[in-house]
């Protein structure tokens, strides 16, 4: 029983999410701000900007998701 509780304890105290999720997240953050800045953009869209921004982001996002479904919400 002792070390049943004892494991239950440490299983409740150990946690998933490393220093670099957070990098990930915040990487994640900052390429959607640069996409919202070159899609707004005023007298001439850079249309290479656009698309390697919109890919990163959606591969960073995607990775971000996998990131939380699997390995936070163990």
């Amino acid at each position: 029983m002792y070390l049943a509780e004892e494991a239950a304890k440490a299983a409740a105290t150990t946690s998933n999410i490393n220093t670099f999720d957070w990098f990930m997240l915040a990487f994640t953050v900052l390429i959607a701000i640069g996409l919202v800045r070159l899609l707004m953009a005023r007298p001439k869209k850079n249309v290479f900007a656009i698309g390697f921004a919109t890919v990163s982001f959606l591969v960073f996002a995607f990775s971000d998701y996998v990131m939380i479904t699997e390995s936070w919400m163990k």
